[in-house]
């Protein structure tokens, strides 16, 4: 499994993007071929190394004719489906474009189809855009995450006239992800940059547990005294570690028992992990429940709204939690003329622990009219005897 980690600490833009692509090992023949396949004017890459306060980094020249043509994105859309492209590759760019019309049509207060890209559709950023896309497509990622993205501050001249930055465009790709303005006064996200980013990057985080393997470094084309201007991209396997997440609970003492089967239902449904009642005493002798709830991180908004909605909680308690999981995998096995679901966990590659779906004892059981117990005997067996482990030793060591 291989994972990638973007510094965007000084910005993203397309030709740093593909500078650290190919610094990283991308061929340089991998990125100007997906930029040659376009039916346009004749566009060509070349690579150069070069510094950045004294870091070694590669950068990417996109070189194209002069060329005026104001493309919409009706435009784009035919160049990519005439383009002789990989299927992912001409589907990855075609949804970078898109995130760029529709951001640039809600800025301008006009239908996607309708805008005109000035910049963002000239022949550079078509093969900005192209190679990036070519260039993740090669590495076949398994995730990409990215730190927060730096936006810059200031003013810069567009087409347009003279637009704030972070530009709105900018901001309006980059909507739910975190940025920062950064040290340096001038725009340091372009258009380009931040639809590439954004339609490639699964999560905004510090550099996560990886063990490194390559690491790549795109040059921007200025040199700001700030800060090297440059987008990091490093590779390696990620680290295994007991997953993070989430404990939430409260204390309820006014809700009627016969809710509670549901609130559990729903909280499951919202993203729960699990979710668990605890009888408890409170003050002046009220009995009540604990409601727990374990979630990831991601799940926490819909599961307390759930919270919120479904009790007459006024308030919840959250704290991180560290859950050390067993390697699982689901099987099935012939029981009695029919079959159940079966949950193998393995620490280490050994079998520790075999358990069956008891639903599909139930259900079988009411199918041939037996008890659910001499089903539920007979699946257990069976289930370890497909899955010998620990707890099949020591069943065999008791009927000895």
């Amino acid at each position: 499994m291989t994972i990638g980690w973007l510094d965007l600490s000084a910005g993203a833009s397309g030709d740093m993007l593909l500078g650290a692509l190919v610094d990283v090992g991308v061929p340089l023949e991998v990125l100007a071929g997906a930029v040659a396949a376009l039916p346009v004017e004749p566009v060509t890459l070349t690579a150069e190394p070069t510094t950045r306060h004294g870091l070694g980094a590669t950068r990417v020249h996109v070189h194209a004719p002069p060329s005026d043509v104001h493309r919409t994105w009706t435009d784009v859309r035919s160049i990519l489906a005439d383009a002789a492209l990989p299927p992912a590759v001409r589907d990855g760019a075609r949804a970078v474009f898109e995130r760029l019309a529709v951001a640039e049509g809600r800025v301008h207060r006009v239908p996607a189809d309708e805008v005109h890209f000035h910049e963002v559709g000239a022949l550079d950023a078509l093969a900005d855009v192209v190679g990036v896309v070519a260039g993740f497509a090669h590495l076949g990622l398994d995730r990409l995450s990215a730190s927060p993205v730096a936006l810059g501050s200031g003013s810069a001249r567009g087409a347009h006239g003279v637009v704030p930055v972070p530009g709105p465009a900018v901001l309006e790709l980059l909507r739910g992800v975190p940025v920062v303005a950064g040290p340096v006064p001038a725009e340091t996200c372009t258009p380009t940059g931040a639809a590439l980013v954004a339609a490639h990057v699964q999560e905004w985080t510090t550099l996560p547990p990886m063990r490194v393997a390559r690491v790549g470094s795109g040059a921007g084309g200025r040199d700001p005294e700030q800060l090297p201007n440059l987008v990091r991209l490093v590779l390696g396997e990620p680290v295994d570690e007991p997953a993070t997440g989430l404990l939430l609970e409260t204390n309820v003492d006014d809700l009627d028992p016969r809710l509670w089967p549901g609130v559990l239902a729903d909280l499951l449904a919202a993203g729960a992990s699990d979710a668990w009642l605890t009888p408890i005493l409170m003050k002046k002798g009220r009995p009540a429940h604990t409601l727990s709830v374990l979630c990831p991180p991601a799940a926490r908004a819909a599961v307390q709204d759930v919270v919120v909605a479904s009790t007459s909680t006024i308030g919840l308690r959250a704290q991180p939690v560290q859950k050390v999981a067993l390697q699982r995998t689901e099987h099935r096995v012939a029981v009695l003329g029919g079959s159940v679901g079966v949950k193998v966990a393995r620490l280490d590659g050994r079998v520790v622990n075999v358990s069956v779906e008891f639903e599909d004892v139930a259900a079988l059981a009411r199918s041939l009219g037996l008890p659910a117990k001499e089903v539920l005997r007979a699946a257990t067996a069976a289930a370890h005897r497909a899955h010998p482990g620990t707890s099949a030793t020591l069943l065999d060591r008791e009927g000895e």
